[in-house]
């Protein structure tokens, strides 16, 4: 239905995954434009430079050349002026996942990536360690991973690896992104509760794998974490094979300065990420390169040359002896397990963490004593005013100031500051040499870490 499309419009064009796709279709011939809000390097850029027109702002009078199609964001709702103009004009429309499902997937051998935290660090690994042993897949990924220049591509191979989003799809499609990915593998790394605009509890969430589960083939694979008791209720099947991988599997496993270490079946792995959540995306990795026919020689040919992912664990710049580090983590485990790594890769400094509550779940209250509890992995601790603070109820609001005294009631040194101006100022006044700075947040922060790059070398 969408192959014969010559002119597409994105509303929403920005997002990560949105910008990767408009400039796929691009380079296929199809006028692509787009709107968003905030345009902003580096997608802004990005965009401009693959030669996409893109509009700031959302105005009716974006669609007035009345495009083939009109892809509509996740992040978009009714009372968008362009939304209205799609439905009053009759123009049209469909979401990201759908056009990619209909485009992109059809007749592919679609692996698809699933878990609370992990997938885009495991999807991006499992497309280099294919990508480097010649299968050329095509890929659909939530970050850019260093060894690529976007964050999808398209191609004629076979294989294709998606990122599975249990985010709903659109504001008219409540499903579950990763229903539209016909997948021949599932991977389920971890599954916890998260996204409470949309879920109300961890079964909901489940039911939503569930129906992911029951998507997969007789002649597929089901591939899950077996230390991770939320994802046990899911295995109770027998339309298709399943596998569990476990921590006790592995031999002599060590977390390094370098990264990590492993033997499995016999053979030893080495891994250059951090931390025992990177141990589990890199099983994951291992059990579907080995399900596409590569030897443990070939998957390491993988890991040995594999740069990591944007915003994951980024080291922004070492000034004056102060490490900067950008990650994406907001979920506490997440959140835990970051902070974990960063101190076997940064061994003997002190280190910081500043976290923006920006999420729809840690903007609640939901998550109250358990960001206190993976925020004291370090010693000094500051946590910004919570973004969008007036969309939510003050019963549900997460209280900053009681998260601050009950980290400083653990002996961590933690503050509330409420300008990024302020958190800024602190950092720099207080920061010294061995210090490591790893900001944490799910969105631009202000673009905090640049500012205190620059403020470091002023």
């Amino acid at each position: 239905m969408f192959q014969h499309f010559k002119s597409i419009h994105f509303i929403g064009v920005c997002g990560t995954v949105m910008a990767s796709v408009a400039v796929a279709l691009k380079n296929r011939g199809i006028s692509v434009t787009g709107s968003d809000q905030k345009v902003y390097p580096p997608m802004s850029n990005f965009l401009v430079e693959q030669g996409v027109e893109v509009s700031e702002g959302y105005r009716k009078a974006n669609l007035d050349k009345s495009p083939d199609l009109v892809v509509i964001g996740n992040a978009i709702s009714r009372g968008n002026p362009e939304v209205e103009a799609v439905l009053e004009r009759k123009l049209r429309y469909c979401s990201l996942p759908e056009l990619v499902n209909k485009l992109f997937i059809q007749g592919k051998r679609s692996l698809v990536i699933t878990g609370t935290h992990g997938k885009t660090t495991t999807a991006s690994l499992l497309a280099w360690v294919l990508d480097c042993n010649g299968f050329n897949p095509s890929y659909l990924i939530g970050g850019i991973p260093e060894n690529f220049s976007q964050g999808a591509r398209f191609t004629d191979s076979e294989w294709i690896v998606l990122e599975g989003d249990e985010y709903d799809t659109a504001f008219f499609d409540k499903r579950s992104k990763f229903l539209h990915y016909l997948p021949e593998v599932v991977l389920i790394n971890n599954l916890e509760f998260d996204h409470s605009d949309i879920f109300n509890d961890l079964q909901q969430i489940q039911t939503s794998f569930k129906r992911l589960v029951n998507l997969v083939p007789s002649n597929g694979l089901l591939l899950v974490n077996g230390d991770d008791k939320n994802i046990t209720p899911l295995t109770d099947i027998d339309h298709c094979p399943i596998e569990s991988f476990t921590l006790s599997h592995l031999n002599n496993l060590e977390y390094r300065q370098a990264g990590a270490g492993f033997v499995l079946d016999g053979f030893c792995f080495e891994l250059p990420l951090y931390g025992e959540l990177n141990v589990r995306n890199a099983l994951g990795v291992i059990c579907i390169g080995r399900y596409c026919g590569l030897s443990n020689e070939q998957i390491q040919r993988g890991f040995d040359s594999f740069k990591g992912i944007k915003r994951r664990m980024e080291v922004k710049a070492e000034i004056r002896g102060i490490t900067v580090v950008d990650d994406f983590a907001h979920h506490p485990t997440a959140i835990r397990e970051t902070l974990k790594a960063a101190r076997v890769r940064f061994p003997g400094k002190r280190i910081w963490a500043v976290f923006e509550p920006r999420s729809n779940t840690t903007r609640r209250n939901i998550f109250q004593k358990e960001l206190a509890d993976s925020l004291k992995e370090a010693e000094i601790i500051v946590v910004s005013e919570v973004a969008r603070a007036g969309k939510i109820l003050g019963s549900d609001l997460l209280d900053t100031e009681k998260l601050v005294h009950a980290l400083n009631d653990t002996g961590r040194l933690a503050s509330c500051l409420q300008s990024v101006d302020n958190i800024l100022e602190h950092i720099l006044g207080s920061a010294e040499d061995g210090d490591v700075i790893c900001i944490l947040s799910n969105g631009g922060f202000e673009n905090l870490h640049e500012r205190l790059v620059r403020g470091l070398k002023a």
